[in-house]
């Protein structure tokens, strides 16, 4: 394998542990009251099985992919917000929109999102 090649995939599982590290401390420890009286409210089990860990580790495997391509062709500033918008905010609209997202982790879960999008950003320019 090529030292570049190398560097890809060392920058893409680096970034994938962090994103994971922080989805996992925030919505499990930090926030997981607020999640789980929230599905509750709705008459629904907030999901946490393996099944769903191992879809949110593809999740912040993608994210990984993506940020790191970014980080190839723009700015820190550009990636972190670019990584931000894509995989945070979008999907918070989507939640949102199905009524599963409880609005009261939003002032903990945005700047948190934010660090864990430019600290994804600065390890992808580091690594690169």
């Amino acid at each position: 394998m090529r030292w570049d090649a190398l560097r890809t995939v060392v920058a893409v599982l680096a970034i994938t542990i962090w994103v994971s590290i922080n989805e996992f401390v925030r919505n499990q420890v930090v926030l997981a009251e607020h999640w789980t009286v929230h599905y509750a409210g709705l008459g629904l089990t907030f999901p946490a099985a393996p099944l769903n860990g191992a879809v949110w580790g593809l999740w912040a495997l993608l994210l990984a992919v993506a940020v790191v391509w970014l980080a190839q062709r723009c700015t820190l500033w550009a990636v972190g917000l670019t990584a931000w918008w894509v995989g945070f905010l979008l999907m918070w609209v989507v939640i949102g929109n199905l009524g599963v997202l409880p609005m009261g982790i939003l002032p903990v879960a945005v700047p948190w999102s934010l660090l864990e999008a430019f600290g994804a950003a600065w390890i992808a320019r580091r690594l690169k």
